[in-house]
Parts: C-alpha cells; sequence; structure tokens
C-alpha cells in the first residue's frame, strides 16, 4: 500500500476489460464542488501512463473531457467513469459532481463503487453536505480515505487541515483519521510561502521528493526524524488499535519494535474494513512532469487497500414477482445479474448505459432481461422486457474503447439499450431478476414549462420522456388539475441543465411559467339555488327546472349529492342527470374556476315536461342551480397545506423556524436526533414553499434536508384569496 517504502510499484496504463475481480478496484471521490476531484483524476490518469504529458488520451481527447452542457454550466454535472491500470489492478475511478444539485450521479456512484475517497481542499476545509456523505458511507461500512488537494495554496495547512478532518469524520474516535505522509516542504519563496515539494512516509521514515516531475526516494536526514517521531507513533498505535491480532498492542506497549511488514498489512485490513481511514496529500503534476505529488502513494493505497468487489455483498435480488433469491458476491460463473448506474446520449451511437455487473459475465450481442425500478411516481415507467446487448467498451474521456466482456465486479458501457434506464436490472432472459432500487433524493423544486412553439409541442412528449429516462431523480407530472407539464428538480442547477439538454439534445425549446398550486373551492356557509333552462326552438325544447341547497361537510367529504324530492317533482330518471350537471359544475369551479369540494348538494323540487325535458336539459339546470347558489354565498378558497419534515443542524433550527414562521407555517414539533442535527415538524401551505429547496439551502449552507407530503386543503387567507380572485377574472 502507500507507505511501502518502494520504488516504481510496476505496470501501469490505460485499463481494459478485467480478467478476474480480484484485479478489480471500484472507488468514487467525493468532495464539495471546488475540491480538486477532476484534477485528481486527471493526476493519477497521468501517473498511471494512461494520457500523455500534455494530458492527452492517444487516440485523441483528454480524460476530463466535458459535454457541451457542462462547458456552459462551467461544472461537472454527472458521473464520469476513468479507468486505468496500476500494478496489474484495474482501478475504476468514478468522478462524481461536487454541487448539491446532482446528488443524484454521487448517489449512484456511490452504488457502483465499493470504497470512496473524500476529496478535501486544504483552503476551504469540510463542508456540510460531504460531511452527511461520509455519514451514508458510515451507515453501510464503504471502505474510505481522505485526499487533501490544493496544496500549492498559501493559505494550505496540511497539518492544520488534518485535524479538520479527524473532527468531521473521525467521530467518537479521531485516532481513527490520521495521515500516513507528512508534507516535504521546498525553500521559501519571496512571500515567505514554502511549496510542498514531496511525502515523508510516516511508516517507512523514507523520503518521496516529486520537485523533478517524478518521484525519487530517499532517505531523511538526523534532523528530520525528531519531526515526524510523534506523528508516526500516534499513526503505529492508530492501527494496532484496530488489528485483529489483540496481542499486538501488549506487545507494543512493552516495548517490541512492530515490524514494517505487519504494520502495512494492519492497516490495509483496517482500511478495507472500513474502520481505519488514512489521509493523503496529492497534487496535479507540474508542466512537463509525468507524476503529480503523492499520485503513487495514493494509487497504492486503492490497490493494496480498498477492497477487491468480492468484498462488496450484491444489494438485496428477488425474482420479479418479489421472492427473494440468494446471490454470492461477485460469482462471475453465477446468474447474471447487473445495474444500469447512469444513462447518457451520444449524438453518434445514441443512448449508453454505465452498468456495474454484480454477478455472472455480460457479454455482447447477447439478450438480457430488463427488470423495472418501481419509480413510475416520478414518470420512469417500469420495465419488464427483453433487449439485445449492444457493443461493450470501457471509456475514457469522450473515447471509447471496445472490450469483449464484464466479468462480476467491473463497470463497463453498453450501447443502444433503447428501453432501460438508471436503475434498471439486466439479468438473464431465461432468469429474470430484480435489484433493491438505491435511496434517491425527492425533487422538491417544481418546474412548470409550456412547449415555445407548435414543432416543439410536437416533440415534447418524447423529449420529456428520454430526459427522466437519463436522471431518476427528476420527476415529470402532468398535473390534471393545473393543466401544467411540471419537471420536479433538485434544484435551480438542476433544472438549468434539464432546460438545456431539452434544447441541445432533444431540439426542443420551452418556456418556463409560474408554477400553480391546487386549490380548491367550498361554500362558507349554507347556500340556496334554483337552476331554470327552458328553451323553444320548433319542435322539441329543452326543459328542467331545479332547486337545490348547498351546506359545507368537513374536510376530505368531497361532494354528497342528496335527493329530497318529493312527488314526483323532478321524474326519478332525470334525478341522476342533475346530479351529473351539479358535478360537472363542481368541477369547472364556482367562483375562480378550481375545483369544489366537500360540500353537501340537496335537490329539494323541480319541474319536468311530458315532451320537452331531457336528460341534457337537467344536466344544464342542476349546473346553473349551483351557479346561483354560489352567487348568493360566500365562497372559500381553498389551498393545499403540506406536512413537512427538516432534518437540520442545530446550529441553524432558530433561522429554520423563523423562516417558516414568515410562511404562515405551524411547527408541530422538534426532535433531537444523532449527529448535532434536530428534526422540525411542520404544517405549511404549498403556495409558500414553491423554492423551499433552493431556499433552506441557502438557509442552512447546504446542510439541511426536507421532505414533504399533502395533509389537507384549507381556507386561504382573505387578502390571498382576493388577489387570486382578481387574477382569474383578468386571465378570463
Amino acid at each position: 500500500m502507500g507507505d511501502k517504502a518502494s520504488a516504481h510499484p510496476g505496470a501501469a496504463g490505460r485499463a481494459t476489460a478485467a480478467d478476474h475481480p480480484a484485479s478489480v478496484r471500484n472507488v468514487v471521490l467525493v468532495g464539495h464542488s471546488g475540491s480538486g476531484k477532476t484534477t485528481l483524476v486527471e493526476a493519477l490518469a497521468l501517473t498511471a501512463g494512461a494520457v500523455n504529458r500534455a494530458g492527452r488520451v492517444e487516440d485523441g481527447g483528454t480524460v476530463s473531457d466535458y459535454d457541451e452542457i457542462e462547458h456552459r454550466q462551467n461544472r461537472s454535472v454527472q458521473l464520469s467513469l476513468v479507468p486505468v491500470e496500476w500494478d496489474g489492478i484495474k482501478v475504476n475511478v468514478l468522478d462524481t459532481p461536487g454541487y448539491a444539485d446532482f446528488v443524484g450521479e454521487l448517489r449512484a456512484g456511490l452504488r457502483a463503487a465499493d470504497a470512496a475517497l473524500f476529496v478535501v481542499s486544504a483552503s476551504d476545509g469540510v463542508d456540510g453536505s460531504t460531511r452527511m456523505v461520509w455519514e451514508e458511507c458510515a451507515a453501510v461500512g464503504m471502505p474510505r480515505a481522505i485526499v487533501i488537494t490544493h496544496l500549492e495554496s498559501a493559505r494550505a495547512d496540511f497539518e492544520q487541515m488534518t485535524q479538520v478532518c479527524a473532527e468531521a469524520f473521525g467521530g467518537d474516535d479521531p485516532d481513527a483519521v490520521l495521515p500516513l505522509y507528512l508534507p516535504l516542504h521546498g525553500p521559501q519563496g519571496p512571500d515567505g510561502h514554502a511549496p510542498v515539494t514531496g511525502l515523508i512516509g510516516l511508516l517507512s521514515q523514507k523520503l518521496f521528493d516529486y520537485s523533478s516531475g517524478e518521484r525519487k526516494e530517499s532517505e531523511p536526514g538526523e534532523d528530520q526524524l525528531p519531526q515526524i517521531e510523534d506523528a508516526r507513533n500516534r499513526l503505529i498505535e492508530g492501527i494496532i488499535s484496530e488489528s485483529e491480532d489483540e496481542t499486538l498492542m501488549d506487545r507494543y506497549l512493552g516495548g517490541e519494535q512492530i515490524d514494517f511488514k505487519t504494520l502495512v498489512e494492519d492497516l490495509e485490513r483496517a482500511v478495507a474494513r472500513g474502520v481505519f481511514f488514512p489521509v493523503l496529500a496529492a497534487a496535479p503534476a507540474a508542466e512537463g512532469a509525468r507524476q503529480g505529488l503523492g499520485t503513487i502513494e495514493l494509487l497504492e493505497l486503492v490497490t493494496g487497500g480498498f477492497p477487491t468487489p468480492f468484498e462488496h455483498p450484491t444489494p438485496g435480488v428477488t425474482t420479479i414477482d418479489g421472492k427473494p433469491r440468494e446471490i454470492k458476491a461477485c460469482d462471475t460463473d453465477g446468474p447474471l445479474v447487473a445495474e444500469v448506474v447512469k444513462t447518457s446520449s451520444d449524438p453518434y451511437v445514441g443512448r449508453v448505459s454505465l452498468v456495474r455487473v454484480f454477478s455472472g459475465t455480460l457479454r455482447p450481442d447477447e439478450t438480457v432481461h430488463v427488470s423495472g425500478h418501481g419509480m413510475a411516481d416520478r414518470g420512469h415507467e417500469d420495465h419488464d422486457v427483453d433487449e439485445r446487448i449492444g457493443a461493450l467498451s470501457t471509456p475514457f474521456g469522450k473515447t471509447q474503447r471496445p472490450v469483449t466482456h464484464a466479468i462480476a465486479g467491473d463497470l463497463v458501457c453498453v450501447a443502444k439499450l433503447g428501453r432501460a434506464e438508471t436503475g434498471d436490472t439486466l439479468s438473464a432472459k431465461d432468469d429474470p431478476l430484480l435489484m433493491e432500487p438505491w435511496e434517491m433524493p425527492d425533487p422538491l423544486l417544481p418546474l412548470a414549462i409550456e412547449a415555445h412553439s407548435k414543432a416543439d409541442e410536437d416533440k415534447l412528449s418524447q423529449g420529456l420522456s428520454r430526459l427522466v429516462a437519463e436522471d431518476p431523480t427528476m420527476r415529470l407530472e402532468q398535473n390534471q388539475d393545473t393543466h401544467q407539464v411540471v419537471l420536479w428538480c433538485l434544484g435551480e442547477a438542476h433544472a438549468d441543465v434539464a432546460l438545456e439538454r431539452l434544447r441541445s439534445r432533444y431540439g426542443v425549446q420551452v418556456d418556463v411559467v409560474p408554477h400553480k398550486v391546487s386549490l380548491r373551492e367550498t361554500f362558507a356557509g349554507k347556500s340556496a339555488g334554483r337552476g331554470r333552462h327552458v328553451k323553444q326552438s320548433g319542435g322539441h325544447g329543452q326543459f328542467a327546472i331545479c332547486e337545490i341547497e348547498v351546506e359545507p361537510l368537513p374536510g376530505g367529504s368531497g361532494i354528497e349529492f342528496v335527493d329530497k324530492v318529493v312527488g314526483g317533482a323532478v321524474p326519478r330518471q332525470f334525478i341522476p342527470s342533475v346530479e351529473k350537471g351539479v358535478k360537472a359544475q363542481a368541477a369547472k369551479g364556482v367562483a375562480a374556476g378550481y375545483p369544489l369540494i366537500d360540500v353537501r348538494v340537496t335537490l329539494l323540487d323541480g319541474k319536468a315536461h311530458s315532451v320537452d325535458s331531457s336528460d341534457a336539459a337537467f344536466q344544464t339546470a342542476g349546473a346553473l342551480a349551483l351557479r346561483e347558489a354560489a352567487s348568493d354565498a360566500k365562497i372559500h378558497l381553498l389551498e393545499p397545506v403540506a406536512e413537512v419534515s427538516i432534518l437540520v443542524g442545530d446550529d441553524y433550527v432558530g433561522a429554520v423556524m423563523s423562516d417558516l414562521s414568515g410562511r404562515r407555517g405551524r411547527v408541530l414539533g422538534t426532535e433531537q436526533t444523532s449527529g448535532g442535527r434536530t428534526l422540525v415538524r411542520a404544517e405549511v401551505p404549498e403556495i409558500e414553499i414553491g423554492r423551499y429547496a433552493v431556499d433552506l439551502r441557502s438557509l442552512s449552507h447546504g446542510t439541511a434536508r426536507f421532505n414533504r407530503s399533502y395533509a389537507r386543503h384549507e381556507p386561504m387567507p382573505a387578502q390571498i384569496a382576493e388577489r387570486i380572485r382578481e387574477e382569474a377574472r383578468a386571465a378570463s
């Protein structure tokens, strides 16, 4: 692993298909935007020999080729895979977006990986969202390590940042977060800043100098050893405390010198078990250099200390009808179980699916079964179809290199899976299986859109279906009440990317319109109405008269129709016609055009004609009677109220509760949870929380989460209701 005091470790280069799961490492990079993840990926690729000194792939392009949307956004917005080879091991490096709006891509990366590298900027520190991801990894026991970047900054302090990481990630055991190396500083410049030029191995007590552009190993001077003694002793104690050999600590405390090989082996086991989290440093290579600082040590850590896919249990698998199915972890000869972790569109090859194979072996041109993922509520249809696998390839930037197969534990790109979407399971067509879905954040920012032109309207449906097929964090809603098409997104940047993809990839121009909530109307008190529909125009005329009484009912009652006609004033065959007309008018609304709910309509009396009365006439009379009753009554506008649960750090509870009060919210209670956070439960009118996903992120510095569910409709304040009525009158 990292501090083996070895020279160059051997075989390196670009990765192809793996031949055995033991020769695969899947690692995901996690960190906030600007922490240096993508730069680190490029440095690792250069050191591994996958790109040349100019950062170019042999057959064109770069490891960090963004699509056109990412260039315009000036940020990474999607998961990307960069496979490299080091010391005979294929390392699948998954680079994730650091911006909170694209947490779905991060979750996909966590699903596909077996270990995580948390990238922390020495000048920026650890933000709240990175801490939350660390806790997610801890909950499932995922092995982790920490890489400190931006050491070239004048404000960078490796030792101080290591302490920050120990406090942020160590929990009850900060000694589980310790550095394997200390920075080696060069001469001070005119500004007093001494650049980091190499690393000092704490276990091997060797110097690794990168100042020439390639790592050179040497022995430290006598004056340098005392500088590392305390850090070295603490590291050894941290490793021994996690050792599976219970005698090791007693021997160490008794004065025995633990040999280097034993320490390294125990360190590797502790890292792979997810109980020890080493801290390393890394920096990109200088111009013309062949290796970036710390990249060899990092690759040694990944290949030596991170677990193989054998140590990653297969997520829960069932048959299509829901019966549990036991699948051996990473069995290349077992039943095929693979999962689509990312879907993208390529203008030349069409849809490309990034797939993690958990069991079996995937080969091109074979027919597989595609099983749906249970997110039909987000506009993603459930699948239960057979599809033919297209070409298999391994990506590098925008280049796709063909491979002959993909074994259990590996990641591969599959071309032209026309039906499969992100989250779907691929299995043998004669043995269809379904993997349990990974947790996806609920999109809570609504984006109401309309086609810009008739030509766009014709393409809108297909464009939207392709858009949501790529992104399971996006929900498509066709609102039957407001007649709006709504894309539910995770934030403003997420929404911007969705609009840009519609325009540039699918040729659909849309306009964003104000989002409407589903309002309702109800009667504030009793009222009566008479509907008279009498017309004579030669031949059969139209004759129907009915008298009704309307009274409010408790919330959730809907529309209740009662017949109290006596003496046959309204013939029995026309009673359902009156009810149909009343309910049709109720659906249209009686005041501002919103559906009428929670009232009892009682038919009291009426008149009919032996020739001119008809079903249509009494439907019209029923509608007229309801409208007349509404004209003489006070009508309440009802707004939907959401029950909101907010998980927020204790430092921001006061600000959140004050903000809820300003949104006409009612706090129902608070509850202390682990990790210094509080769960706040409240009821808030939905009209007040349209942008809450954005506002809460700003209010809590990105550390709070919330979910919402419909509670009920209730009367809105008179001044707000009057404004909405005026808007309705102006629009009519």
